[in-house]
């Protein structure tokens, strides 16, 4: 695919450059509480406007239903990316209606705007292909040139991510760039020992990359709310902890593979467990009990991985040449439950290996727990896109990816 650079050294100024961004930031009323993605795409922005092109950003933010929804609004959004970039974002407040028009006419060389949410048109997300289509034509009928920069949006069969890109001459930004060469490290250029640390909420959210890993890594290790799935089908009680009945089966498959492949699959040997979920408005203190993973109380419930298991995956993560991170080990918003997800931070930094934090709650956590995040002092690399990541990691093809190549 075409690079940023080779785009701008055949001449951007003056033109029109539609930048599909990720910028679906969490937002607490209008104010943005982690504006990670907003930065990443910070370098591909700068330099389209420092090469003199009028640069349109667009991106989605939440999922509105096809209609304009104020509490959805990037308004917030172009407020930080002009404080980032130091200089005035203007922005449109439709995506390809009068202001957007408005809005990208006023432009004049090296300046930015950002469009409202593509989402609050019907066209971004439909299955139809006419009327994806029929929106992708009214987007480019705004710019002269595309960059692709929202990895968090690549899985994705959009009308900006997908249908666009064939209408226009098109580039991959700096954010797509690293993370494809970031990507292709956990996949065919891998340095072994290969230790991947899954977790979050659910299995079946894992269950693909689980499957594609058993063919590439040494060890995985499990923590998070899907833990007591793999604990439960080992015949585990797991009290009221979060389960998912229907996916044991496919679990217990997954661990007769691993030990049929040589893959050492790590599951928690002890857990903090009460009796309902933490407050995680008032972070009320808690009082957490430490139990053994086989011996939770049938009336309470798995909230963190405990003090022996941060020990047992430090020690598994502390020889390996490559890690990757997909999930919290607990529910790290709460000071209670948040010492599991940072001991597996704290091991991926004080291990030699090259290691990857793959997007989504595990890049909020590392964040929000006060971690270094940038290369070289931080992890090597912190993924903006957790379902595009791990469908990468699947082998998927990715339409956002496909729709670049040449």
């Amino acid at each position: 695919m075409k690079t940023i650079d080779e785009l701008i050294q055949d001449g951007v100024e003056g033109k029109r450059v539609f930048v599909r961004a990720d910028l679906n930031v969490p937002l607490d009323g209008t104010t943005i509480t982690d504006d990670g993605r907003i930065r990443a795409v910070v370098p591909t922005v700068k330099a389209l406007a420092e090469a003199g092109a009028k640069v349109i950003v667009a991106s989605h933010l939440g999922r509105p239903k096809g209609a304009p929804d104020p509490k959805f609004s990037l308004a917030p959004a172009a407020t930080r990316l002009g404080e980032l970039l130091g200089k005035n974002v203007s922005f449109a407040t439709d995506t390809v209606g009068d202001s957007a028009k408005a809005t990208v006419a006023a432009l004049a060389n090296g300046e930015v705007t950002l469009l409202e949410n593509l989402r609050f048109n019907a066209g971004e997300t439909s299955k139809d292909d006419a009327e994806r289509g029929a929106f992708a034509d009214a987007l480019a009928g705004l710019a002269d040139l595309y960059v692709g920069d929202g990895f968090g949006a690549v899985h994705r069969k959009h009308a900006s991510v997908f249908d666009l890109p064939a209408r226009l001459p098109h580039a991959a930004g700096y954010l797509i760039a690293t993370e494809v060469g970031v990507l292709k490290k956990l996949t065919d250029q891998v340095r072994r020992p290969y230790a991947v640390v899954l977790g979050g909420a659910k299995v079946s959210d894992k269950l693909g990359v689980i499957d594609h890993l058993l063919e590439k890594a040494d060890r995985i290790l499990i923590g998070g709310g899907m833990a007591y799935t793999f604990l439960k089908a080992k015949g585990y009680e797991v009290g009221i902890s979060l389960l998912q009945e229907d996916q044991i089966p496919a679990v217990q498959g997954y661990l007769r593979r691993a030990e049929e492949r040589g893959v050492e699959f790590v599951l928690p040997v002890d857990v903090l467990v009460a009796a309902e979920f933490p407050d995680l408005k008032t972070k009320a203190p808690a009082h957490p009990e430490t139990v053994a993973a086989d011996a939770i109380p049938a009336d309470q419930e798995g909230l963190d991985i405990g003090p022996e298991t941060r020990k047992l995956y430090a020690s598994k993560l502390a020889d390996a040449a490559t890690v990757f991170w997909n999930g919290p080990m607990g529910v790290f918003e709460h000071p209670d439950y948040a010492e599991g997800t940072k001991a597996v931070a704290q091991a991926l930094l004080d291990s030699p290996a090259f290691t990857v934090v793959g997007g989504g709650d595990s890049a909020a956590a590392v964040r929000q727990l006060g971690f270094d995040e940038n290369p070289g002092r931080g992890f090597d690399h912190i993924s903006t896109g957790g379902g595009a990541s791990l469908e990468y990691l699947e082998g998927k093809t990715l339409p956002g990816l496909a729709a670049l190549e040449d």
